[in-house]
């Protein structure tokens, strides 16, 4: 199934009831502000909706993706998770606050600061995303004029300008609290900006007047298609807001999960029929991946012929990956023929990135240190650094997994281990009352 650059659905949904409008009425309290509810006309006061995302791999044709190559990219079971608690009439609180969590630093401004600097925000409709001009991200900036943001996390202040922006558009100025948290490491090319922007908008799109929610699901529960359609969009805007140019497939496979295949702005799902476990290593080593992008065009200029070949054997490679992991198991020597065939297409993948001159000394090392327990590993992302995958099959032992991770540790990487192709973004109300 294939699906437009406009972000077209890949899901199925479940059934869904009410808006927080019929509940509203429901209660004979009606309301009708916009762009959002009047949260202080009605009963559901003391709630609490929780939403999170997941981060994302690519399994094969990064760099060569920008030469027209196909590429596979995949959900990973680590998610950041976002919760937005509503003030109740008690409180007589009139203040929007964010808490970072994982990075120690928490922000908070007067719902009348909130109308100063987006003034206009009230006039936007949760169901139309919009884009945040230039003129008006240095206007949110000054927001945040006062706060004590540490050198080192400077890079966080285009979060909390998305952040102001979902909001604002989708809620409109409202006092609420708004905890963020995830297991995704920052910079390491896991899409953790992507599953940000996706957690914040399921959260508020889930609180907003332009949905529809079923309030007597349990537990974890996915959006419909069209939700998830707008939840994507959303999320996009504030990956713009962050990255300038995003291409918009972080925060689609954080949106829908699974996996996806895309070639030349084409993205199609992919279900994967076996459960695939990766050790993900974090070198702690940044990257600039303009520069490395730049370098392999630059490459390309130099040797035309020989990188139109690296390219076309990388398309290879993400096409038969795509075809592996989608074919049918239907026994324990069909999943290990397929893992088998999985690392193959990964260390052939790795070879030709390193033609592209994007690997590391300390990717390298992690490709060492892997191959000694006869592990597959490449890197993921732009490379020079960042994050490196290693195939973990099914019926490896514990025991050797603890040892890699050991091993690896005592390198000083981060290890992180992950099922790939999982759930997308959902969400969940706690706290009704």
């Amino acid at each position: 199934m294939k699906i437009n650059f406009q972000f077209s659905t890949i899901n199925s949904y479940l059934p869904i009831k009410y808006t927080l409008t019929d509940a509203i009425e429901y209660s004979d309290k009606r309301v009708t502000s916009s762009p959002s509810i009047n949260w202080s006309k009605f009963h559901f006061l003391n709630m609490e909706v929780r939403a999170r995302a997941p981060g994302k791999i690519i399994l094969a044709g990064e760099h060569a993706v920008v030469h027209g190559s196909a590429a596979v990219a995949a959900s990973i079971g680590l998610y950041t998770s976002v919760s937005v608690r509503l003030p109740s009439p008690n409180d007589n609180d009139d203040t929007l606050t964010l808490h970072l969590m994982d990075v120690g630093l928490e922000f908070s401004w007067s719902i009348g600061r909130i109308k100063e600097i987006l003034p206009g925000s009230v006039n936007n409709v949760a169901s139309s995303p919009t884009t945040c001009c230039e003129e008006t991200i240095k206007f949110i900036l000054t927001a945040l004029e006062g706060f004590k943001i540490p050198e080192a996390k400077m890079g966080i202040a285009s979060g909390v300008i998305a952040f102001l922006w979902l909001y604002a558009s989708i809620l409109g100025n409202k006092a609420a609290k708004v905890i963020v948290s995830s297991e995704l490491p920052l910079g390491a090319g896991l899409g953790s900006s992507a599953a940000f922007c996706v957690s914040l908008s399921g959260a508020f799109l889930a609180l907003s007047d332009s949905v529809e929610v079923d309030f007597d699901q349990e537990g974890w529960v996915s959006f419909g298609e069209k939700e998830q359609q707008l939840a994507n969009r959303w999320a996009f805007e504030g990956e713009k807001i962050i990255h300038g140019k995003p291409s918009g497939i972080d925060n689609t496979v954080s949106t829908f999960g699974n996996l996806i295949k895309f070639k030349s702005g084409a993205l199609t799902c992919i279900k994967s029929s076996m459960i695939l476990k990766m050790l993900i290593t974090n070198t702690n080593v940044g990257r600039n991946t303009k520069a490395l992008v730049a370098g392999v065009s630059e490459r390309k200029k130099r040797h035309p012929d020989a990188m139109t070949s690296v390219f076309t054997a990388v398309d290879f490679i993400s096409n038969e990956f795509a075809s592996v992991i989608q074919s049918t198991s239907f026994s324990d020597d069909d999943v290990v023929k397929k893992e088998q065939r999985i690392q193959e297409l990964m260390e052939m993948n790795q070879g030709l990135l390193q033609c592209m001159g994007v690997s590391h000394a300390f990717i390298e090392t992690v490709l060492r240190t892997t191959l000694k327990y006869e592990l597959t590993s490449k890197l993921t992302g732009a490379g020079g650094g960042g994050c490196v995958l290693t195939l973990l099959p099914a019926l490896l032992p514990a025991t050797v997994i603890d040892k890699v991770i050991g091993e690896l540790e005592q390198c000083g990487f981060q290890c992180l281990v992950a099922e790939i192709g999982g759930s997308g973004l959902v969400f969940r109300f706690d706290g009704l009352s």
